[in-house]
């Protein structure tokens, strides 16, 4: 196993050592990507002595509505989720940064690429884990010639695995050309989001992102910054942004559960504001970083203690 592994891993009903969790080559999902998933971060507080899940139910409920909207055969509840979550980590033993895959997949050994009448089972591995991208420093992207797929191709509001070829291919386009993440367009040529993150832009004062018709998923990190910067008092507007506002932005960044709240320096070579961490974006992601550790009391209730 990976490095940054934890001993212990759910599967198939248990919790087993992490090298015991394995599935067969004919696994259904292995050749059609027919599953959902969540990411989910914890964060250790060594004040406190303690590992804080960032907003448990609130994952757990949008992986049961991904199987509702992909009709995967299992009958699980957000509840019973969270509960193999936690016990997972008290397993674990975890006490430091850590990040979370719940992964719901068509487990059947058979053939035809469909959702209905397969056995569907869950598995959830965790991570040692800090930044997954540079939070500090700034990143530079580039719109990719990878066009995000619509809601009425592969539903955007499912975390879907099959989907995320797309995610890699403009990754992979990003990387290659010397870049550090990608940006998408939507169907319709507006700005959609990243290979896997959501995405804000501020403008004289006020924040903007995409809506959710714009092929994004709906980001609890998302979820999260508007009600922050709503309660700075900073105005946040939901619309269609079109590609040229990404060059003359006065900030722009990328929130997630894997990127947290990173910002962006350029964007297709060109420099976003004056090349430096904006006002705005600085004290979001100061506050968010407070938040998920529990720094924050106004947002303790977005933490789930493991301990």
């Amino acid at each position: 196993m990976a490095q940054n592994s934890f001993p212990y891993t759910y599967f198939e009903g248990k919790i087993v050592p992490s090298e015991d969790a394995k599935v067969s080559v004919q696994t259904h999902a292995l050749q059609y990507g027919t599953g959902v998933f969540g990411g989910i971060r914890g964060y250790y507080n060594e004040a406190k002595k303690n590992l804080y899940v960032f907003r448990l139910p609130e994952h757990c409920k949008r992986l049961v509505n991904s199987t509702k909207i992909m009709q995967l055969q299992i009958q699980i509840t957000p509840e019973e989720i969270q509960s193999i979550i936690l016990d997972l980590l008290r397993k674990n033993d975890a006490k430091q940064n850590v990040y979370l895959r719940p992964f719901i997949y068509t487990s059947a050994l058979q053939l035809s690429p469909r959702f209905h009448d397969v056995k569907a089972d869950i598995t959830v591995y965790a991570l040692k884990l800090d930044d997954y991208l540079d939070t500090q420093n700034g990143l530079t992207t580039i719109v990719s010639s990878w066009q995000r797929f619509s809601d009425n191709q592969i539903p955007t509001l499912s975390k879907v695995s099959g989907g995320y070829v797309n995610s890699a291919l403009a990754k992979s386009e990003a990387v290659q050309n010397g870049m550090d993440e990608a940006i998408f367009l939507d169907a319709r040529g507006f700005v959609s989001e990243g290979s896997a993150e959501n995405l804000f832009i501020v403008r004289d004062g006020v924040i903007h992102t995409p809506t959710i018709p714009s092929s994004i998923l709906e980001g609890i990190t998302r979820r999260s910054i508007i009600q922050i910067a709503k309660d700075l008092g900073i105005q946040v507007v939901e619309r269609d942004i079109a590609r040229s506002e990404l060059y003359i932005a006065d900030e722009l960044f990328f929130s997630g559960t894997g990127v947290q709240v990173a910002w962006v320096k350029e964007v297709d070579r060109r420099v976003i504001g004056n090349g430096n961490i904006g006002p705005i974006t600085k004290k979001i992601q100061s506050i968010f970083f407070e938040a998920v550790r529990g720094e924050q009391p106004s947002y303790m209730n977005w933490l789930t203690p493991v301990y």
